[in-house]
Protein backbone atom coordinates (compact mmCIF):
# COMPACT_ATOMS: atom_id res chain seq x y z
CA UNK A 1 0.00 0.00 0.00
CA UNK A 2 1.66 3.11 -1.16
CA UNK A 3 1.20 5.17 2.02
CA UNK A 4 3.25 6.35 5.19
CA UNK A 5 2.97 7.76 8.83
CA UNK A 6 4.26 11.31 9.18
CA UNK A 7 5.22 11.81 12.77
CA UNK A 8 3.60 14.64 13.77
CA UNK A 9 4.39 17.14 16.92
CA UNK A 10 3.72 16.83 20.43
CA UNK A 11 -0.36 16.82 20.59
CA UNK A 12 -0.46 15.92 17.32
CA UNK A 13 -2.08 12.76 15.55
CA UNK A 14 -0.19 11.18 13.35
CA UNK A 15 -0.97 11.80 9.43
CA UNK A 16 -1.64 9.68 6.80
CA UNK A 17 0.08 10.96 3.41
CA UNK A 18 -0.99 9.41 0.04
CA UNK A 19 1.89 8.96 -2.62
CA UNK A 20 2.33 11.38 -5.18
CA UNK A 21 1.29 9.07 -8.26
CA UNK A 22 -1.87 8.27 -6.41
CA UNK A 23 -2.72 12.17 -6.38
CA UNK A 24 -1.50 12.07 -10.17
CA UNK A 25 -3.63 9.98 -10.95
CA UNK A 26 -6.90 11.02 -9.19
CA UNK A 27 -6.19 14.57 -10.89
CA UNK A 28 -5.79 12.88 -14.66
CA UNK A 29 -9.25 11.08 -14.30
CA UNK A 30 -10.87 14.63 -12.74
CA UNK A 31 -9.79 16.21 -15.66
CA UNK A 32 -11.63 14.25 -17.90
CA UNK A 33 -14.05 16.29 -20.28
CA UNK A 34 -17.09 13.88 -19.78
CA UNK A 35 -19.30 16.47 -21.58
CA UNK A 36 -17.00 16.95 -24.08
CA UNK A 37 -17.30 13.28 -24.93
CA UNK A 38 -21.30 13.41 -24.85
CA UNK A 39 -21.33 16.35 -27.08
CA UNK A 40 -18.90 14.76 -29.61
CA UNK A 41 -20.50 11.41 -29.44
CA UNK A 42 -23.95 13.57 -30.22
CA UNK A 43 -22.77 15.63 -32.78
CA UNK A 44 -20.95 12.10 -34.59
CA UNK A 45 -24.51 11.08 -34.35
CA UNK A 46 -26.01 13.91 -36.09
CA UNK A 47 -23.73 14.24 -38.93
CA UNK A 48 -24.33 10.39 -39.34
CA UNK A 49 -28.67 11.08 -39.32
CA UNK A 50 -27.83 13.76 -41.71
CA UNK A 51 -25.41 12.46 -43.84
CA UNK A 52 -26.37 8.60 -44.13
CA UNK A 53 -30.19 8.57 -43.58
CA UNK A 54 -31.60 9.40 -47.10
CA UNK A 55 -34.25 12.55 -47.51
CA UNK A 56 -37.75 12.43 -47.82
CA UNK A 57 -37.77 13.80 -51.16
CA UNK A 58 -41.08 15.60 -51.84
CA UNK A 59 -41.95 16.01 -55.94
CA UNK A 60 -38.45 16.69 -57.91
CA UNK A 61 -36.59 18.63 -54.93
CA UNK A 62 -33.66 17.37 -52.64
CA UNK A 63 -32.27 19.47 -50.43
CA UNK A 64 -28.52 21.19 -51.31
CA UNK A 65 -26.21 20.61 -49.03
CA UNK A 66 -26.89 17.60 -46.89
CA UNK A 67 -23.78 15.64 -47.11
CA UNK A 68 -21.98 18.71 -46.50
CA UNK A 69 -23.55 18.90 -43.27
CA UNK A 70 -23.41 15.53 -42.38
CA UNK A 71 -19.61 15.68 -43.06
CA UNK A 72 -19.44 19.27 -40.49
CA UNK A 73 -21.56 17.57 -37.61
CA UNK A 74 -18.59 14.40 -37.90
CA UNK A 75 -15.74 16.71 -37.67
CA UNK A 76 -17.42 18.60 -34.94
CA UNK A 77 -17.84 15.41 -32.80
CA UNK A 78 -14.18 14.19 -33.53
CA UNK A 79 -12.89 17.25 -33.09
CA UNK A 80 -14.50 17.76 -29.48
CA UNK A 81 -13.81 14.04 -28.70
CA UNK A 82 -10.18 14.96 -28.90
CA UNK A 83 -9.80 17.92 -26.46
CA UNK A 84 -11.80 16.13 -24.19
CA UNK A 85 -8.39 13.09 -22.95
CA UNK A 86 -7.06 14.36 -19.80
CA UNK A 87 -3.43 15.00 -20.92
CA UNK A 88 -5.08 17.49 -23.87
CA UNK A 89 -6.79 19.52 -21.21
CA UNK A 90 -4.07 19.31 -18.80
CA UNK A 91 -1.96 20.99 -21.57
CA UNK A 92 -4.39 23.37 -22.80
CA UNK A 93 -5.04 24.96 -19.37
CA UNK A 94 -6.83 28.16 -19.15
CA UNK A 95 -7.60 27.99 -22.74
CA UNK A 96 -10.41 25.25 -22.70
CA UNK A 97 -12.01 26.50 -19.81
CA UNK A 98 -14.18 28.71 -21.97
CA UNK A 99 -15.36 25.42 -23.57
CA UNK A 100 -16.06 23.06 -21.02
CA UNK A 101 -18.33 25.71 -19.67
CA UNK A 102 -20.40 25.69 -22.29
CA UNK A 103 -20.39 21.90 -22.43
CA UNK A 104 -24.11 21.43 -21.79
CA UNK A 105 -24.96 23.51 -24.91
CA UNK A 106 -22.66 21.78 -27.26
CA UNK A 107 -24.48 18.73 -26.24
CA UNK A 108 -27.98 19.90 -26.39
CA UNK A 109 -27.21 21.54 -30.08
CA UNK A 110 -26.87 18.77 -32.19
CA UNK A 111 -29.49 17.03 -30.15
CA UNK A 112 -31.85 19.86 -31.49
CA UNK A 113 -30.52 20.29 -34.79
CA UNK A 114 -30.64 16.17 -35.18
CA UNK A 115 -34.30 16.56 -34.07
CA UNK A 116 -35.15 18.97 -36.94
CA UNK A 117 -33.62 17.04 -39.32
CA UNK A 118 -35.40 14.09 -38.68
CA UNK A 119 -38.60 15.95 -38.71
CA UNK A 120 -38.33 17.98 -41.93
CA UNK A 121 -36.26 16.66 -44.28
CA UNK A 122 -35.70 12.51 -43.22
CA UNK A 123 -39.39 12.18 -42.74
CA UNK A 124 -41.29 15.17 -43.51
CA UNK A 125 -43.78 15.09 -40.45
CA UNK A 126 -43.58 18.39 -40.71
CA UNK A 127 -44.84 19.67 -44.18
CA UNK A 128 -42.84 21.89 -47.09
CA UNK A 129 -43.22 24.75 -47.54
CA UNK A 130 -43.75 25.94 -44.07
CA UNK A 131 -40.74 23.66 -42.27
CA UNK A 132 -37.25 23.49 -44.18
CA UNK A 133 -33.99 21.43 -42.64
CA UNK A 134 -31.21 22.82 -41.85
CA UNK A 135 -29.52 22.90 -44.57
CA UNK A 136 -31.49 24.68 -46.48
CA UNK A 137 -30.16 27.81 -44.27
CA UNK A 138 -26.95 27.17 -45.63
CA UNK A 139 -28.62 27.44 -49.34
CA UNK A 140 -29.99 30.54 -48.59
CA UNK A 141 -26.89 32.08 -46.56
CA UNK A 142 -24.81 30.98 -49.77
CA UNK A 143 -26.73 32.33 -52.64
CA UNK A 144 -28.44 34.94 -51.22
CA UNK A 145 -26.21 36.51 -49.10
CA UNK A 146 -25.68 39.73 -51.10
CA UNK A 147 -29.52 40.84 -50.58
CA UNK A 148 -29.67 39.43 -46.88
CA UNK A 149 -26.08 41.28 -45.99
CA UNK A 150 -27.24 44.42 -47.52
CA UNK A 151 -30.34 44.31 -45.36
CA UNK A 152 -28.32 43.93 -42.32
CA UNK A 153 -26.29 46.95 -43.17
CA UNK A 154 -29.16 48.59 -44.03
CA UNK A 155 -31.65 47.62 -40.24
CA UNK A 156 -27.75 48.15 -38.78
CA UNK A 157 -28.08 52.19 -40.60
CA UNK A 158 -31.63 53.03 -39.50
CA UNK A 159 -31.55 51.48 -36.12
CA UNK A 160 -28.12 53.59 -35.35
CA UNK A 161 -29.32 56.60 -35.98
CA UNK A 162 -32.92 56.30 -34.49
CA UNK A 163 -30.92 54.60 -31.30
CA UNK A 164 -28.83 57.82 -31.18
CA UNK A 165 -31.39 60.66 -31.58
CA UNK A 166 -33.40 58.67 -29.08
CA UNK A 167 -30.52 58.20 -26.32
CA UNK A 168 -29.44 61.67 -26.64
CA UNK A 169 -33.36 63.47 -26.66
CA UNK A 170 -34.33 61.23 -23.93
CA UNK A 171 -30.94 61.35 -21.82
CA UNK A 172 -31.07 65.09 -21.96
CA UNK A 173 -35.17 65.63 -21.27
CA UNK A 174 -34.41 63.18 -18.21
CA UNK A 175 -31.34 65.42 -16.32
CA UNK A 176 -33.54 68.41 -17.39
CA UNK A 177 -36.66 67.17 -15.63
CA UNK A 178 -34.93 65.47 -12.69
CA UNK A 179 -32.76 68.23 -11.88
CA UNK A 180 -35.36 71.40 -12.58
CA UNK A 181 -38.54 71.34 -11.16
CA UNK A 182 -40.00 74.18 -13.59
CA UNK A 183 -39.21 72.42 -16.33
CA UNK A 184 -40.58 69.18 -14.96
CA UNK A 185 -43.72 70.79 -14.24
CA UNK A 186 -44.20 71.35 -17.79
CA UNK A 187 -42.48 67.74 -19.44
CA UNK A 188 -43.57 65.57 -16.49
CA UNK A 189 -47.33 65.09 -17.42
CA UNK A 190 -46.18 64.70 -21.32
CA UNK A 191 -44.43 62.06 -20.77
CA UNK A 192 -46.42 60.51 -18.36
CA UNK A 193 -49.69 60.62 -21.17
CA UNK A 194 -47.29 60.03 -23.95
CA UNK A 195 -45.00 57.82 -23.16
CA UNK A 196 -46.37 54.84 -22.47
CA UNK A 197 -48.32 54.87 -26.02
CA UNK A 198 -46.68 52.33 -28.14
CA UNK A 199 -44.26 54.00 -30.98
CA UNK A 200 -46.48 52.12 -33.61
CA UNK A 201 -49.62 53.11 -32.88
CA UNK A 202 -48.03 56.16 -34.42
CA UNK A 203 -47.41 54.84 -37.76
CA UNK A 204 -50.21 56.61 -39.68
CA UNK A 205 -49.39 60.08 -38.52
CA UNK A 206 -45.51 59.58 -38.92
CA UNK A 207 -46.10 58.14 -42.30
CA UNK A 208 -48.32 62.11 -43.08
CA UNK A 209 -46.10 63.65 -41.17
CA UNK A 210 -42.73 62.89 -42.46
CA UNK A 211 -41.25 63.16 -45.98
CA UNK A 212 -40.38 59.70 -46.36
CA UNK A 213 -40.85 56.15 -45.01
CA UNK A 214 -37.20 55.66 -43.67
CA UNK A 215 -37.29 59.54 -41.87
CA UNK A 216 -40.53 58.46 -40.51
CA UNK A 217 -38.85 54.69 -39.20
CA UNK A 218 -36.06 56.71 -37.70
CA UNK A 219 -38.34 58.89 -35.91
CA UNK A 220 -40.55 56.19 -34.67
CA UNK A 221 -37.31 54.11 -33.17
CA UNK A 222 -35.95 57.20 -31.45
CA UNK A 223 -39.57 57.65 -29.64
CA UNK A 224 -39.17 53.68 -28.66
CA UNK A 225 -35.77 54.52 -27.23
CA UNK A 226 -36.30 58.07 -26.03
CA UNK A 227 -38.81 57.27 -23.95
CA UNK A 228 -37.52 54.70 -21.22
CA UNK A 229 -33.89 56.55 -21.54
CA UNK A 230 -35.68 60.17 -20.48
CA UNK A 231 -37.23 58.29 -17.67
CA UNK A 232 -34.24 56.28 -16.24
CA UNK A 233 -32.28 59.17 -16.08
CA UNK A 234 -34.81 61.56 -14.63
CA UNK A 235 -35.49 58.84 -11.79
CA UNK A 236 -31.49 58.66 -11.57
CA UNK A 237 -31.22 62.50 -11.34
CA UNK A 238 -34.01 63.14 -8.56
CA UNK A 239 -32.61 59.34 -6.48
CA UNK A 240 -28.95 61.38 -6.11
CA UNK A 241 -28.14 61.60 -2.37
CA UNK A 242 -28.85 65.24 -0.86
CA UNK A 243 -25.50 64.94 0.61
CA UNK A 244 -23.56 64.83 -2.35
CA UNK A 245 -24.34 68.04 -3.19
CA UNK A 246 -23.63 69.58 0.14
CA UNK A 247 -20.30 68.44 0.15
CA UNK A 248 -19.60 69.36 -3.44
CA UNK A 249 -21.03 73.51 -2.67
CA UNK A 250 -19.10 73.04 0.38
CA UNK A 251 -15.94 72.77 -1.24
CA UNK A 252 -17.51 75.56 -3.78
CA UNK A 253 -18.80 73.98 -6.61
CA UNK A 254 -20.78 75.66 -9.19
CA UNK A 255 -24.21 74.58 -10.43
CA UNK A 256 -22.84 72.94 -13.38
CA UNK A 257 -19.82 71.33 -11.76
CA UNK A 258 -23.21 69.68 -9.34
CA UNK A 259 -24.80 68.55 -12.69
CA UNK A 260 -22.01 67.02 -14.61
CA UNK A 261 -19.68 65.61 -12.06
CA UNK A 262 -22.01 64.64 -9.46
CA UNK A 263 -25.87 64.13 -10.36
CA UNK A 264 -25.01 62.71 -14.16
CA UNK A 265 -22.12 60.17 -12.75
CA UNK A 266 -24.51 59.09 -9.72
CA UNK A 267 -27.27 58.46 -12.60
CA UNK A 268 -25.11 56.38 -14.80
CA UNK A 269 -26.61 53.16 -13.69
CA UNK A 270 -30.20 53.60 -14.42
CA UNK A 271 -28.94 55.70 -17.75
CA UNK A 272 -27.74 52.46 -19.24
CA UNK A 273 -30.91 50.12 -17.62
CA UNK A 274 -32.97 52.71 -20.05
CA UNK A 275 -30.75 52.06 -22.86
CA UNK A 276 -31.24 48.79 -22.24
CA UNK A 277 -34.62 48.91 -22.20
CA UNK A 278 -34.80 51.42 -25.31
CA UNK A 279 -32.54 49.52 -27.66
CA UNK A 280 -35.12 46.38 -26.75
CA UNK A 281 -38.04 48.58 -27.38
CA UNK A 282 -36.75 50.09 -30.79
CA UNK A 283 -35.94 46.38 -32.16
CA UNK A 284 -39.77 45.67 -32.34
CA UNK A 285 -40.42 48.96 -33.59
CA UNK A 286 -37.63 48.68 -36.26
CA UNK A 287 -38.55 45.40 -37.80
CA UNK A 288 -42.63 46.81 -37.40
CA UNK A 289 -41.50 50.20 -39.57
CA UNK A 290 -39.58 48.60 -41.97
CA UNK A 291 -42.09 46.36 -42.86
CA UNK A 292 -44.92 49.20 -43.85
CA UNK A 293 -43.02 51.54 -46.10
CA UNK A 294 -39.12 50.67 -45.44
CA UNK A 295 -37.76 49.45 -48.98
CA UNK A 296 -34.47 47.60 -47.96
CA UNK A 297 -33.73 45.66 -44.33
CA UNK A 298 -34.16 42.88 -42.27
CA UNK A 299 -38.06 43.87 -41.19
CA UNK A 300 -38.09 44.27 -45.34
CA UNK A 301 -36.96 41.01 -46.11
CA UNK A 302 -39.03 39.24 -44.03
CA UNK A 303 -42.21 40.78 -46.03
CA UNK A 304 -40.23 40.07 -49.33
CA UNK A 305 -39.78 36.64 -48.16
CA UNK A 306 -43.52 35.60 -46.70
CA UNK A 307 -44.64 37.03 -50.34
CA UNK A 308 -42.88 34.88 -52.14
CA UNK A 309 -44.35 31.95 -49.76
CA UNK A 310 -40.26 31.27 -49.21
CA UNK A 311 -40.06 30.15 -46.32
CA UNK A 312 -36.79 29.31 -45.35
CA UNK A 313 -35.67 32.82 -46.71
CA UNK A 314 -37.31 33.84 -43.89
CA UNK A 315 -35.97 32.02 -41.15
CA UNK A 316 -32.71 32.93 -42.27
CA UNK A 317 -33.00 36.28 -41.60
CA UNK A 318 -35.30 35.65 -38.27
CA UNK A 319 -31.59 33.71 -37.09
CA UNK A 320 -29.71 36.72 -38.04
CA UNK A 321 -32.28 38.91 -36.45
CA UNK A 322 -31.45 37.01 -33.46
CA UNK A 323 -28.02 37.39 -33.27
CA UNK A 324 -27.48 40.62 -34.64
CA UNK A 325 -29.98 42.09 -31.96
CA UNK A 326 -28.40 39.77 -29.06
CA UNK A 327 -24.84 40.91 -30.01
CA UNK A 328 -25.97 44.67 -29.89
CA UNK A 329 -26.69 43.95 -26.18
CA UNK A 330 -23.81 41.87 -25.22
CA UNK A 331 -21.84 45.08 -26.98
CA UNK A 332 -23.93 47.65 -24.63
CA UNK A 333 -23.09 45.48 -22.01
CA UNK A 334 -19.06 45.55 -22.64
CA UNK A 335 -19.84 49.57 -23.26
CA UNK A 336 -21.71 49.88 -19.50
CA UNK A 337 -19.00 48.00 -17.72
CA UNK A 338 -16.26 49.91 -19.44
CA UNK A 339 -17.85 53.33 -18.77
CA UNK A 340 -18.87 52.27 -15.26
CA UNK A 341 -15.38 50.37 -14.53
CA UNK A 342 -14.90 53.35 -11.59
CA UNK A 343 -17.64 52.37 -9.38
CA UNK A 344 -15.73 48.42 -9.26
CA UNK A 345 -14.99 48.03 -5.38
CA UNK A 346 -17.29 51.19 -4.11
CA UNK A 347 -19.74 48.91 -2.78
CA UNK A 348 -18.62 47.14 -0.10
CA UNK A 349 -21.07 43.29 0.75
Amino acid sequence: MNEFIASGTLGQEPAIVKSSGALDGQAAVSQVWHSGVLAGLAWILFGLLTGVMPNHIVGFNDWLYTKELGIAGVLIGTGLLLVSPSWVQQSGGPRLQALRSAGPWLFATPIILGLWEYLTAKTGILPVPFFAPPQSLIDVYIDDWQRLGSSVVNTLKLLAMGVAYGAVVGFLVGVSVGWSKNIGYWVHPVLRVLGPLPATALLPLTFYFFPSSYSAAIFLVALATGFPVAVLTWSGIASVSKSYYDVARTLGASEWFLVFRVAIPAALPQVFVGLFMGLSASFSVLVTAEMMGVKSGLGWYLTWAQGWASYTNMYAALIVMALLFSGLISLLFLVRDYVLSWQKGTVKW
